[in-house]
């Protein structure tokens, strides 16, 4: 596969429920999501939860929806829900 070559890529929204705001969970789902090499975006809604759009690699975005059943140590999540959206080539991983 080429650097351009998007194919065996994927993006999903996920909104995780509980206590994530406050608690460093959009700047450590960066760190998760640079790590695994995941492009995307970490932001706070409303609601108090935190949407997390990952793109990337299948086992890559897979290992960050895991990683986003837990979060950080001071997080409390409640619930994840994830959907597939379509793929979007996005550069870096965002917290805003």
């Amino acid at each position: 596969m080429t650097a351009t070559d998007t194919s065996n890529r994927i993006c999903v929204r996920c909104t995780v429920a509980g206590h994530v705001q406050g608690v460093f969970f959009r700047a450590s789902a960066r760190e998760e999501a640079l790590r695994l090499g995941v492009t995307g975006h970490a932001r706070n809604l409303p609601d108090g939860s935190v949407e997390v759009l990952a793109c990337g690699e299948p086992d890559a975005v897979n290992h960050l929806r895991e990683w986003l059943r837990r979060g950080p140590p001071q997080a409390e999540v409640t619930g994840v829900a994830c959907e597939a959206v379509d793929y979007r080539l996005i550069s870096g991983f965002a917290t805003n």
